[in-house]
């Protein structure tokens, strides 16, 4: 009795296209999504004059790991 609904349900699995990409989104295309909005947001292109300042891990202290700055130069607007 239970091979017969396993059979029915791999029936519509592989037939089914709705069916099989509902499957695919749940399994795997959350991750993917949440994959992808990391990666975009790690590697994101910075545009010219666009300021960034990289976050601090929680177990760095202040101070560690500066490795000096770029020097800007600017002009006074009055």
């Amino acid at each position: 009795m239970m091979l017969k609904y396993l059979f029915i349900a791999f029936l519509i699995i592989v037939f089914v296209p709705s069916v099989r990409r509902f499957l695919f989104w749940l399994l795997v295309g959350r991750q993917l999504v949440k994959e992808q909005k990391r990666q975009n947001e790690q590697f994101r292109p910075r545009r010219d004059g666009e300021t960034y300042v990289q976050p601090r891990t929680p177990d760095q202290k202040p101070g560690q790991g500066f490795k000096g700055g770029e020097y800007v130069d600017y002009e006074e607007v009055k």
